[in-house]
């Protein structure tokens, strides 16, 4: 069960790894921001095919062919994959907040 919770976070972990190494590379801020950017739109869509997984696994389990235990740990992943994303959000809605109000 645990190895599902790791697989429903993946697409973070990956973007937290390439962070990592964006900062052993130098890169000037425009390169950063974009590849910042492309890390971020992997990750939603991560979150989306997540979506789309609970939604065929539930159809499979109307029509007899997946288990209950299966739909709630498929459910369970995405639900922790947008409570993420939500956390992420906030937390960048936050840093920009705090920029806005730095005096120049």
């Amino acid at each position: 069960m645990i190895e599902n919770v790791k697989a429903g976070l993946s697409p973070f972990s990956s973007a937290l790894n390439a962070a990592n190494e964006m900062r052993k590379n130098e890169s000037t801020p425009a390169e950063v921001t974009a590849s910042f950017g492309d890390y971020l739109k992997k990750a939603i869509d991560g979150v989306s095919e997540q979506e789309k997984a609970v939604h065929r696994v539930t159809d499979r389990f109307i029509i007899g062919q997946a288990d209950v235990s299966e739909v709630m740990i498929v459910s369970e992943q995405a639900q922790l994959s947008l409570q993420l994303t939500a956390q992420i959000r906030n937390k960048v809605v936050e840093a920009y907040q705090e920029m806005m109000r730095m005096q120049i």
